[in-house]
């Protein structure tokens, strides 16, 4: 490294270990500081490492986490961003705190980066990546990115800076099947033979205009929102060729789910068929890098659930379930998920509204909180955040009783509520900046052993 870039790396480790020593973390601020000094220090240190870049909407950090376990099979040394820190300066940081060991057979260290989809390219700018993955894109915080479509020109304004690395892509997801990507590109998605049955997405699903006619799509088979075999009846435009494939659902229960990709059968402890999606993600991933399917097996077998995304912790003989929610899509995902459970529950929604969030929250209204008011087996229902009366009035709109429905004005509050439940079990569904106060008050209180990093 250069004089100035080994100054920035050595004072960025140095602020991590005091922020760690002394407020418990900080993740971004000594990429701040290291960027300060070299502005060009993402170079030097990207260059050491062979860099999987993960970005999309919704599974970014679970796909990364599963890849993480599935790379360290064959890999002795893989470095990711386990904080969730995806920006510029975090990514910087996660750099600059890692220390590659003597590597045999001249191995390289792995990279394996959540970067959020509108930082893609200030990350290419200075790293060749080795793969490039996109995961799906669904509207997201609409006061920060805007539409879909300026989602995705980002992330093909950052893959192009980096023209010869392979691009990912889900193939259930039109947006992607992209002619101006100048990549080389493959697909993951799910396996039909149905080219028979001839339907429509829900008429509130976003992106299902053809984008070559911009007739409506139709689809031979969906998953879930506007993901699944689609094919335009008015141009032929239709749904590219898939590399890797999930050629079968055997079970999905709340804690988990067992599925075939091209054709091996593996198992995940985490459930929902979005998280299948990730896992296919992973799996190609894996199969790209030349793991076996036996080391993958392995690798999907040692994953644990990721901060807030199907968290299950204990408290005084109660079993919580933490979801995160930020978007209709992945909310309704979660709702399937529920919809699995037997035992009745008290259901906890906790709706901020900070930049991290997303300062818009009319999301709420195109999420599917109807299935949730509809469940026999939702006893109660428990609402705070800082905009709990946009969240008061959409549950009652849904159909919930306010005769079970009670307000909580704090995270001790939660707690509380958590402990006076008339249930066993509680799902918790939560933004991101009231997850991270929930989090803490639970370390403080020995609930959870340490509070999320941010």
């Amino acid at each position: 490294m250069t004089v100035k870039g080994t100054l920035a790396k050595n004072i960025a480790q140095l602020s991590q270990s005091v922020l760690k020593k002394y407020a418990g973390g900080g993740s971004s601020f000594p990429g701040k500081i290291a960027e300060k000094i070299d502005p060009e220090i993402l170079s030097e240190l990207g260059a050491n490492y062979d860099v999987v870049i993960i970005t999309g909407t919704n599974g970014k950090t679970m796909t990364t986490s599963l890849t993480v376990n599935i790379l360290k099979q064959k890999f002795q040394h893989v470095l990711t961003n386990d904080t969730g820190s995806n920006l510029k300066q975090g990514i910087i940081a996660t750099f600059t705190g890692d220390n590659i060991p003597e590597l045999e057979d001249g191995e390289r260290p792995v990279a394996v980066l959540e970067v959020d989809e509108a930082t893609v390219r200030h990350i290419t700018k200075y790293i060749q990546p080795k793969l490039i993955v996109a995961t799906n894109i669904f509207r997201d915080q609409m006061d920060r990115y805007g539409e879909i479509y300026t989602i995705f020109d980002y992330i093909k304004e950052g893959a192009a800076l980096s023209p010869d690395t392979p691009l990912l892509l889900n193939g259930d997801a039109a947006i992607f099947n992209d002619a101006s990507i100048v990549n080389p590109t493959f697909y993951f998605g799910f396996k039909n033979d149905d080219l028979e049955t001839d339907k429509r997405a829900h008429y509130n699903t976003d992106n299902v205009l053809c984008p070559i006619c911009h007739g409506l799509l139709h689809y031979h088979m969906i998953t879930y929102s506007n993901l699944g075999d689609y094919y335009c009846p008015n141009c032929g435009f239709k749904r590219p060729t898939l590399a890797y494939q999930v050629t079968d659902i055997k079970k999905l229960t709340p804690d988990a789910s067992i599925f075939d990709l091209n054709g091996e059968t593996y198992q995940l402890p985490v459930a929902g068929t979005y998280n299948i999606y990730n896992a296919l993600a992973a799996f190609s991933i894996g199969k790209f890098f030349g793991l076996t399917d036996e080391e993958i097996r392995t690798g999907f077998l040692s994953a644990t659930r990721v901060f807030g995304r199907q968290e299950v912790i204990a408290i005084e003989g109660k079993l919580i379930r933490i979801n995160l929610i930020k978007n209709p899509v992945g909310f309704n995902q979660i709702t399937e998920i529920i919809k699995l459970q037997d035992d009745p529950y008290t259901l906890i929604t906790l709706l901020n509204d900070q930049p991290a969030d997303g300062k818009d929250v009319s999301w709420i209204w195109a999420a599917d909180f109807e299935s949730l008011a509809q469940m026999p087996g939702n006893q109660q229902q428990m609402i705070g955040g800082h905009r709990v009366e946009a969240l008061k009035q959409r549950l009652l709109v849904a159909g919930f009783d306010p005769k079970t429905m009670y307000e909580v004005n704090s995270m001790e509050g939660v707690i509380n509520a958590i402990k006076s439940a008339p249930t066993e079990t509680i799902n918790i569904l939560t933004t991101y900046t009231a997850m991270l106060s929930l989090r803490k008050t639970l370390a403080e209180k020995g609930y959870v052993k340490e509070r999320m990093r941010a």
